[in-house]
């Protein structure tokens, strides 16, 4: 009992300690730091822009919704003060307002995360199990979240904390729902599709495998409701399997056709072209050992190679630089007049590079247009699975192109912004919008194009479209990715 009241009491002090903390921060007016006029109007809304979609990505527009949405006014507003061509002092107000605003926000989500971390946590999870799918009952969840914020934006730090056991439950019982419904539901399908086609007479190894999954996925699901991350593994692994034992059975129907110098001569050709595109060695008088071997080592070569080219452009620039710094201390020149010259330079150099990723794409691939000092590439061709994240081979080519884009800049800073047309709940939009901007992050990331911190991921859902959603051609134009390079000032000097 004793022990009991001595949580209580703790429980009751770091609470005490956030409240007087935020009432700190929580000043009746924003601390606002005015921007000198000798900035770059374009630099700043480009980074005020670029922290708005990095702070979307850690979820400080449901964290701290109210501040987060003024920072996202304040934006819009320099943006169009700037496109008409008003006062410099209107734009960098605009701009130091959203700066404040979007601080605040950042810190009111700090104060978040503390107070009602086991909603936090339920939601993300039930996020990752795909209970935005799930309709009313996720938008319902998803509004009483939003209740706990606001009230924590108010400073009603006891009231989130006493609803935010109903909440954090509501978001358990809807992960619970969409494993059952989203994986195990898929599972049990493809199970059921098989044996309709009587595949396990043909793949039965592949067969019991996918079985064993579901069995073990569903009995620790029932056994262990509070087991989230296993649980997780195992759906996705009993999904995993089942996917595959369709294709391992289409593969040995057509090999069952098949005489054994045809099946010999197929998985030749496969290493074949393989290594032809790598540009390695014929090897097809070589055991297929050494022959996938010769794949393997091409692919290893590729990247270190790859690996070498990039730090030989940063070098490169780095070399530009210094040279620019030491023809302008010989010439002699103030310096208001060489950064008037580098300024031009810039503007042409940024249009010669704006002309060359032009050059990359056919029209019907992506659309290539220039946003002041940033380059925008909207990819039309970029085509997902519905309702699923994943990079379909058929989009390598196109993104290889971007990646080239990428690389004409040396090692910009890139937004990778994903939309959706209005079809289906705004929830499940932002969901499937942000997942895919991050497969393509994770492509690039993977294929050593940038850093990981280089490249930002945010979904945007269906809150941007270029096109009106009552037309089928309107909303395949607003299902898409847009991929914003903003170079570092160097790489265009």
């Amino acid at each position: 009992m004793q022990r009991g009241l001595a949580q209580q009491t703790f429980a009751m002090v770091i609470l005490t300690t956030i409240i007087l903390w935020l009432a700190g921060c929580a000043t009746p007016s924003l601390q606002v730091e005015s921007i000198s006029k000798s900035e770059n109007p374009q630099e700043l809304i480009n980074e005020l822009e670029g922290d708005i979609a990095m702070a979307r990505k850690n979820q400080i527009n449901v964290l701290a919704p109210t501040w987060f949405n003024n920072a996202e006014s304040s934006l819009e507003s320099a943006r169009t003060y700037l496109d008409g061509g008003d006062e410099l002092s209107k734009i960098l107000e605009s701009v130091a307002l959203g700066r404040a605003q979007l601080q605040k926000a950042t810190d009111i989500a700090r104060v978040t995360r503390l107070t009602i971390p086991d909603a936090i946590k339920a939601r993300d999870m039930a996020r990752s199990a795909g209970a935005t799918s799930l309709g009313q009952d996720y938008s319902s969840a998803e509004y009483r979240f939003l209740e706990l914020t606001r009230a924590i934006e108010r400073e009603n730090l006891g009231v989130a904390q006493k609803n935010q056991a109903q909440v954090a439950e509501t978001y358990r019982q809807l992960e619970l729902r969409a494993i059952k419904v989203q994986t195990i539901g898929e599972v049990r399908r493809l199970i059921k599709d098989a044996e309709a086609k009587r595949l396990q007479k043909i793949a039965p190894a592949s067969y019991d495998e996918a079985r064993q999954k579901l069995a073990e996925a569903d009995a620790f699901i029932t056994e262990n409701p509070y087991a989230k991350e296993k649980m997780h593994q195992l759906a996705n692994e009993a999904l995993f399997m089942a996917r595959r034992l369709h294709v391992v059975a289409e593969r040995s129907l057509q090999v069952k056709e098949m005489e054994p110098e045809p099946i010999t001569l197929w998985a030749e050709s496969l290493l074949y072209a393989t290594s032809k595109k790598l540009g390695a060695p014929d090897m097809r008088d070589q055991g297929f050992d050494q022959q996938l071997e010769n794949v393997l080592a091409s692919v290893a070569a590729q990247q270190s190679d790859h690996a070498f080219m990039v730090e030989k452009v940063k070098s490169q620039q780095n070399d530009i630089a210094y040279l620019q710094k030491q023809v302008a201390a010989l010439e002699g020149k103030t310096r208001q007049e060489q950064e008037a010259k580098e300024q031009l330079i810039a503007e042409k150099r940024f249009n010669q590079l704006f002309s060359e990723v032009k050059g990359y794409f056919q029209p019907e691939e992506a659309e290539v247009y220039r946003k002041e000092n940033q380059l925008i590439v909207r990819l039309k061709a970029m085509q997902f699975p519905v309702g699923q994240s994943i990079i379909l081979p058929e989009n390598y080519t196109l993104l290889s192109k971007v990646q080239q884009a990428i690389r004409t800049f040396g090692e910009p800073d890139v937004i990778i912004g994903g939309h959706t047309d209005s079809t289906g709940s705004e929830q499940l939009n932002e969901h499937l919008s942000q997942k895919r901007a991050e497969a393509v992050r994770e492509y690039m990331v993977a294929n050593e194009i940038l850093p990981f911190e280089k490249i930002i991921a945010v979904g945007y859902g269906s809150q941007r479209p270029i096109a009106s959603n009552a037309t089928q051609a309107g909303r395949a134009q607003n299902r898409r990715i847009d991929v914003t390079i903003t170079p570092e000032p160097s790489a265009i000097r």
